[in-house]
C-alpha cells in the first residue's frame, strides 16, 4: 500500500520537476495550456489512487475533483492576468515604470487576487469535507503524506523563486 503511494508520489515529482525547475530557470517556459491540464490530470489521478476510494466514498470525488479543476483554472487566470500586467510594463523603460507605479492599483489587485484564492480553498474544502469524514485511517494517513510531500516541494519552489530574485536584484 505505502509503496502505491511512495511511486506514485515519485513519478508525480519526476515529471513536475523538470516543468518545475523550467518555471524557475533564468529563461522561464511557460506551461502550455495542454501541460498544465496534464500536471492538473496527474496530481488528481495520484491523489485519487493513494486514496483507494471504496464505492460509497466514490460518490462524493466529482465534487473533490471539479473543486480542484476550479481552483487550477482560476489559478490560470490569476496568472494571465500577471501576465498581461507583467507584458504592458515590459514595453516601459525603469523609470518610467517607476514614474507609473501605483502602489493602491497594486494592493487592490493583490487584495482580489487573495479573496479568489481564499474562497478557492473554502470551496476545495467543503467539497472534500464528506469525503474526509468516511476516510479510514489508512486512507487519512496516505492523504496527509501526500499533502506534506506536496507542500514540502511547494516550499522548496517559494525558496527557489525567491534565491532567483535575489540573484537579479
Amino acid at each position: 500500500m505505502l509503496k502505491i503511494v511512495v511511486a506514485g508520489t515519485t513519478a508525480l515529482f519526476l515529471t513536475a520537476s523538470p516543468i518545475a525547475h523550467a518555471q524557475t530557470s533564468s529563461t522561464p517556459e511557460r506551461l502550455n495550456a495542454a501541460d498544465r491540464n496534464t500536471l492538473t490530470d496527474m496530481r488528481i489521478d495520484l491523489v485519487k489512487a493513494a486514496l483507494q476510494l471504496t464505492p460509497d466514498q466514490e460518490k462524493y470525488w466529482p465534487a473533490v475533483e471539479s473543486a480542484i479543476r476550479a481552483r487550477a483554472e482560476d489559478r490560470k487566470a490569476r496568472l494571465a492576468k500577471i501576465g498581461e500586467t507583467v507584458g504592458r510594463r515590459a514595453d516601459e523603460n525603469r523609470v518610467e515604470a517607476l514614474r507609473n507605479r501605483d502602489p493602491i492599483t497594486f494592493l487592490q489587485r493583490r487584495s482580489e487576487a487573495l479573496a479568489q484564492r481564499s474562497a478557492d480553498l473554502d470551496k476545495l474544502a467543503e467539497a472534500w469535507q464528506p469525503l474526509y469524514k468516511s476516510l479510514s485511517p489508512e486512507q487519512r494517513q496516505r492523504m496527509a503524506a501526500i499533502a506534506v510531500l506536496v507542500l514540502h516541494d511547494m516550499s522548496d519552489a517559494v525558496d527557489r523563486r525567491r534565491a532567483q530574485s535575489e540573484d537579479e536584484d
